[in-house]
C-alpha cells in the first residue's frame, strides 16, 4: 500500500499543507479509501440524478479543512476536511453539497484540455500551484501555473451566496432520499460557523470559497430538523469503516502524531491500524511487520491489511515475500486498478528482464487500465516493462501516454515519432499513435 499514491497509488511522498505557492499538494490513491467512500456516496449522487461512474470524487493531502468541484464532475477533498469530520455523515453531508453545485450547475470553467489531463495535473492547473505528480519511483514534477491561490480561488473556486444557499438545500433533499440523517451537515458546518467572524485572510480555506453566514446555518438547521431522518442515528458499520479511515490517514500523513491520538492500551482495530503504519511511515520495521501481522491474526482476508503487509515488504526491501501477499490481496479486494497495479510494480522490480514474469506484470496492469485509464503510474510501468521486453515500439508509445497526461505534449510527440520506427502502420499501436498526435494538434490550436 505504499501508494496513497500509490495505492495511498504509490509513493507517499506525501507533503505538508501548502501554505503558499511553493509548497506542493498530492492526490491521493487508496483502494479502501475511495471504495468506502464512493460506496456511501453512491445513494446521493443517484438523488442528484447523477451517474456515479460521472463523478469522480478525489482526495488530496492537506491539512486544511476544503472541498471544491472542479474540472467537470470532480470533486476534490482535503484530508484535512475528513481528519475534522467526526462521522462519516459529516463528511457526506460534505459531499452532497458539493453535488449540488454539481447538480445546479455552478461549475468552474476549465481549458478543455483538461479533459486529457491526469488528476495531478488538473489539480495543478486549476489551483495554480505545484501539484505533486508521483511516478512509479516516487518522484514528483511540479505543474506550475502564473497564477497565485489566492487569485485563482477568488476567481474560480469561490462561489456566491446564491449559489451556497441552492446547493445547501439540493443537500437537504438529496440526503433525504438518500436516507441519510441531515445531522452531519449541521454540526459539520456549525464547526466553521465562527470563521463569518474573521477577516477574510484568516478565514479557512473552505469558508473563503464557500460563504458562510449564519442564516445560512439556520436555514439548513430548521429544514434538516423538520426531516425524519433527523439524529436517526449513525449506521455502526459506517461509522466504524470511517474510524478505520481516519486512523489510516494519520497513520501515513502525521505518523509521530499517532502516539498522541490513540491510546496504546486501546486493542481496537483502528488503534492497532494507526500504529501499524505509523511505524512503517517511521521506518520501524519489525514493530510495523509484527502489528500487521497482528492485523491479519484478527481479519486475515482483509484485503487492506494483506496490501498493508505486501507493500511494507517491497518497502523493506523483501519484494519475493511481498508478492504472494499482493496476489491473496487482489482475491479480497472489490474490483480495482490501484492493488493490482503495486502487484505488477513488484513483479517488475523481482526481476530484470524474465520474459514470463514481465509478461505477468503487462498483464495486470493492461487489467489495472480498465479501472485507471488516466493513471500515470500505469503507463509508466507499461513503458518499464516492455522495455526491459525490448519493444520500443510499445515502450515508447506508453511514455508517450504518460507525457499526454502530464500535458507534456512536446515530449508525447517526441516519444510518439521514436515509437513509430517500431511499430507496423495500420496496426493498433499505431492507431493510437495517430490519436495522440491528433489530439497534440488539436491542443496547438486552442492554446
Amino acid at each position: 500500500m505504499k501508494h496513497i499514491i500509490l495505492t495511498f497509488l504509490i509513493s507517499l511522498s506525501f507533503c505538508s499543507s501548502f501554505l503558499s505557492a511553493a509548497q506542493a499538494q498530492t492526490i491521493i490513491r487508496d483502494t479502501e479509501l475511495e471504495t468506502m467512500v464512493n460506496t456511501w456516496a453512491e445513494p446521493l449522487i443517484i438523488a442528484a440524478n447523477l451517474s456515479p461512474q460521472s463523478v469522480k470524487i478525489i482526495f488530496v493531502q492537506d491539512s486544511g479543512i476544503n472541498a471544491f468541484v472542479a474540472g467537470g464532475s470532480n470533486i476534490f477533498i482535503y484530508t484535512g476536511l475528513i481528519e475534522k469530520a467526526d462521522t462519516p455523515e459529516e463528511l457526506l453531508g460534505v459531499i452532497a453539497h458539493e453535488l449540488g453545485h454539481i447538480s445546479g450547475g455552478h461549475l468552474i470553467r476549465t481549458h478543455d484540455a483538461l479533459k486529457n489531463a491526469s488528476y495531478e495535473a488538473m489539480l495543478g492547473t486549476i489551483l495554480g500551484i505545484g501539484a505533486a505528480v508521483i511516478t512509479g519511483n516516487g518522484e514528483a514534477a511540479s505543474a506550475i501555473v502564473g497564477a497565485t491561490h489566492s487569485t485563482v480561488q477568488r476567481h474560480f473556486l469561490s462561489y456566491s451566496r446564491i449559489h451556497e444557499s441552492s446547493a445547501d438545500q439540493a443537500a437537504l433533499s438529496f440526503l433525504e432520499t438518500a436516507q441519510i440523517d441531515p445531522e452531519g451537515l449541521i454540526t459539520f458546518f456549525g464547526k466553521l460557523e465562527d470563521q463569518d467572524l474573521l477577516p477574510q485572510t484568516q478565514q479557512l480555506e473552505y469558508v473563503r470559497t464557500h460563504p458562510l453566514t449564519r442564516n445560512r446555518i439556520d436555514a439548513i438547521r430548521t429544514r434538516a430538523e423538520s426531516s425524519s431522518l433527523f439524529q436517526n442515528g449513525n449506521a455502526p458499520s459506517r461509522t466504524n469503516a470511517f474510524n478505520r479511515l481516519k486512523a489510516k490517514l494519520i497513520g501515513y500523513t502525521n505518523p509521530q502524531h499517532v502516539e498522541w491520538t490513540y491510546d496504546e492500551n486501546d486493542p481496537s482495530i483502528e488503534t492497532l491500524y494507526a500504529q501499524a503504519i505509523s511505524d512503517y511511515r517511521l521506518n520501524k520495521k519489525e514493530e510495523a511487520l509484527k502489528k500487521t501481522d497482528q492485523l491479519l491474526q484478527r481479519e486475515p482476508k482483509n484485503p487492506y491489511f494483506l496490501e498493508l503487509k505486501a507493500q511494507m515488504l517491497v518497502d523493506f526491501g523483501d519484494i519475493d515475500k511481498a508478492l504472494p501477499f499482493y496476489k491473496k490481496s487482489l482475491l479480497y479486494a472489490p474490483p480495482s486498478g490501484l492493488i493490482r497495479t503495486a502487484y505488477a510494480h513488484a513483479l517488475i522490480e523481482s526481476t530484470q528482464n524474465n520474459p514470463d514474469i514481465l509478461n505477468k506484470a503487462i498483464t495486470q496492469l493492461n487489467e489495472a487500465y480498465t479501472f485507471e485509464p488516466k493513471s500515470l503510474r500505469i503507463q509508466r510501468l507499461l513503458g518499464t516493462a516492455y522495455g526491459r521486453l525490448e519493444n520500443h515500439g510499445k515502450a515508447n508509445l506508453h511514455l508517450a501516454e504518460e507525457a499526454l497526461l502530464k500535458g507534456n505534449h512536446e515530449y508525447a510527440e517526441q516519444r510518439v515519432q521514436m515509437s513509430l520506427q517500431h511499430i507496423k502502420n495500420a496496426s493498433t499501436d499505431w492507431y493510437r499513435a495517430q490519436d495522440i498526435l491528433n489530439t497534440i494538434k488539436q491542443s496547438k490550436k486552442t492554446d
